[in-house]
């Protein structure tokens, strides 16, 4: 495939934002051959557009080739007149998988990072082959449509736009531009660790290669999946429309679609924004959840939620014990839906009502919500005194604001 597929791909981005009026735009550059033939790619473009393009580097810290390899980035970012940033993020306790973390760590850095400097978007390098490695990832871990579709050229994390203008190139496209510009890129040792389930997809690609499996067929494949996903958010979003009303915070379904898979994604969609989750519950859980609705069972937990039914409607609320110890100051998003105005005492926070309610004996007379979902939402609170609880018993002089879209489909995007 000839270079200016991938110039194209970035010019037909760059256009994108130069039309909506925004003269900003990031590239996220670790120092790897992906990413900086990108950046080398997309500096004459942006310039012959009048855009402002910045780099950022994210050092994890996990090897200690990092810091050098961003000090290449900002060497040639230097050179070449572009800003760079080196982002570091550091691992605190181990919470799980240190792949995962380290990606939303990045994620996140990067995200603060493009705010911070104004940038209407912030391209990544993923490629041709990294969408074929992660469907091979996930067809072994028997992923459904939503896992096996393609990545999406164009997505949000916390507000802030990200573009993968390369889904369509092979990596040695990218590769083979670097070496005839003499560009030299550092390889990153892990890449050739077949301890990386990725790593092993990789030479797996070169084996189906030989095959007749072209990682150019697995990514069209996986782009047609991506077709059928839009069309099944096209019917939850009629799904939503149809059955689902904001209580509150909390979610009301009166009726569930009659079809199993559009009422399992249903489900999944609202458990994901009330339960503030990334990814979707286990597919076993799930289907415990569905079965024991159809068995009449009137309250469980799932994935940060509440679930209750009574008289035929479905509530899906926070659950108390998700947002134990969760506090914002003034001014914050408390667990990414409510805000407290007013003036604060000095030291207050936003923190669960929980068993505060008992200092609310007269809730019932100002609100329809029940205690759990009250238990579970926003109060003011001063040294461990209860200042104001706005969802239980409105205090004028603490105005409670629920963030826009919350309760929308969009939101979740």
């Amino acid at each position: 495939m000839p270079l200016r597929a991938a110039e194209a791909a970035l010019a037909a981005v760059m256009d994108d934002i130069s039309a909506r009026g925004l003269t900003a735009l990031g590239a996220a550059v670790s120092g790897g051959g992906d990413s900086l033939a990108m950046l080398d790619l997309a500096i004459p473009l942006a310039r012959t557009r009048g855009l402002r393009l910045e780099a950022a580097t994210v050092d994890h810290g996990l090897r200690p080739e990092a810091a050098a390899e961003a000090q290449m980035v900002a060497d040639f970012c230097a050179a070449r007149g572009v800003a760079h940033e080196t982002l570091l993020w550091r691992r605190g306790e181990p919470a799980g998988n240190l792949s995962a973390e380290a990606r939303a760590g990045r994620y996140a850095a990067l995200t603060g990072w493009g705010k911070r400097r104004g940038l209407a978007a912030i391209l990544i390098a993923h490629n041709r082959e990294d969408v074929a490695e992660t469907f091979l990832i996930r067809l072994g871990r028997a992923a459904g449509l939503d896992g096996l579709a393609a990545m999406a050229p164009a997505f949000f994390r916390n507000g802030m736009q990200f573009q993968r203008p390369f889904l369509d190139i092979p990596r040695e496209v990218l590769r083979g531009h670097l070496r005839r510009q003499g560009i030299a890129w550092a390889e990153d040792p892990s890449n050739s660790d077949e301890g990386y389930t990725r790593v092993k997809m990789r030479r797996l690609l070169d084996d189906l290669a030989r095959a007749g499996i072209s990682a150019k067929a697995i990514s069209q494949s996986a782009r047609a999946l991506s077709d059928t996903r839009a069309w099944t958010e096209r019917q939850l979003q009629a799904d939503w429309a149809a059955g689902v009303q904001l209580q509150g915070a909390d979610l009301l379904i009166a009726r569930l679609p009659e079809d199993d898979e559009a009422q399992r994604r249903l489900l999944i969609a609202a458990l994901r924004l009330i339960g503030a989750g990334e990814f979707a519950p286990r597919r076993e859980a799930l289907a415990r959840l569905r079965q024991s609705l159809r068995d009449g069972v009137q309250r469980q937990t799932l994935a940060g939620c509440l679930i209750t039914q009574r008289n035929g409607v479905l509530r899906i609320a926070r659950e108390v014990q998700a947002v134990r110890g969760l506090c914002a100051g003034p001014g914050e998003w408390w667990d990414g839906r409510w805000q407290i105005g007013g003036i604060w005492p000095e030291g207050a926070v936003t923190a669960p009502l929980a068993e505060g309610i008992a200092q609310v004996k007269d809730w019932r007379d100002f609100t329809a919500l029940p205690r759990d979902s009250l238990m579970a939402g926003p109060a003011l609170w001063c040294e461990g005194r209860l200042i104001a609880a706005p969802l239980a018993r409105p205090e004028p002089d603490y105005p409670l604001l629920l963030r826009k879209g919350f309760g929308s489909l969009p939101f979740l995007h």
